[in-house]
């Protein structure tokens, strides 16, 4: 064997024996639990500067009874992360259509990671605006199953983050809550595809060791460039009850103006913005 054909060999050696290193440390960066939070964190609330969608809520009772709900929902971005994070201030406003119970009800919500968020809904019946307090971000939103802090997204800082699983299609997370004593689940494990990064499935687990409550994304579509969850469910598994949303007209980066999400306009909605 020549000198250059031993030098090769060498070199083919060592080749195979860091390939298996480099494959090793692609799988561990991109199994990082952080990274992966703050991934889907922000696919499924900061998809462009900003965003629009008209929602179909239909609220299902233990007996199988069934209650609608129509509105639309304008979400704006203050503070942008690069291009795979975000976790910055947010406001959202959502303007409720149908049925007349509800008719022009409003609900404002100030976001603020790492402190309580600043929640307002408007009860026309009454013409009156009730401040949410942070005591009861985890209470029915208008009937629903869905909780005021489901709607906004409860902020990855106040839990504590621990990576369970990575199979071929998810990876498999479980989020502990820093301080217990606020909220009325142990933890919670979450179900997120591994290219989109969209959260599919979340079961919450109460204090008697039981899963209680379930979230779904059943549809998902690209809408802009954005995978977009376009229908999810909510289920409360000890009654039976279940909260399914539709979201039609998705539009990102409209250029939503920063004075839509005021207060005055929790009387008087922006029509202009919701159509």
């Amino acid at each position: 064997m020549t000198a250059k054909n031993r030098i090769q060999l060498a070199m083919a050696i060592m080749a195979l024996l860091i390939a298996p290193l480099a494959v090793h440390a692609a799988d561990a960066a991109d199994s990082d639990v952080n990274t992966i939070v703050e991934k889907t964190n922000r696919v499924a609330y900061y998809q462009g500067d900003d965003g629009r969608a008209r929602v179909k809520m239909t609220i299902t009772d233990p007996q199988g009874r069934t209650r609608r709900r129509e509105f639309t929902i304008l979400r704006r971005d203050l503070e942008q992360g690069d291009a795979d994070t975000a976790n910055g201030d947010q406001k959202m406003y959502v303007y409720f259509r149908r049925p007349s119970d509800v008719n022009k009800m409003s609900f404002l919500v100030y976001k603020h990671p790492g402190s309580d968020d600043d929640r307002w809904l408007y009860l026309p019946a009454l013409d009156l605006v009730k401040r949410i307090a942070a005591a009861d971000e985890r209470t029915s939103f208008v009937g629903s199953n869905f909780f005021y802090e489901d709607v906004s997204g409860r902020s990855p800082d106040k839990d504590a983050h621990e990576l369970l699983e990575v199979t071929k299609n998810y990876f498999v997370l479980r989020h502990t809550p820093r301080q217990p004593d606020a909220v009325e689940f142990t933890h919670y494990d979450m179900w997120v595809h591994r290219t989109s990064y969209i959260p599919v499935k979340m079961d919450y687990t109460g204090r008697d060791g039981e899963v209680y409550r379930r979230y779904e994304a059943l549809e998902v579509k690209t809408i802009q460039g954005h995978p977009t969850v376009t229908q999810a469910r909510m289920s409360d598994l000890r009654s039976g009850g279940s909260t399914v949303l539709e979201y039609a007209e998705v539009s990102y980066d409209l250029g939503l103006p920063d004075d839509v999400f005021s207060e005055r306009y929790l009387r008087n909605p922006p029509r202009e913005h919701l159509r």
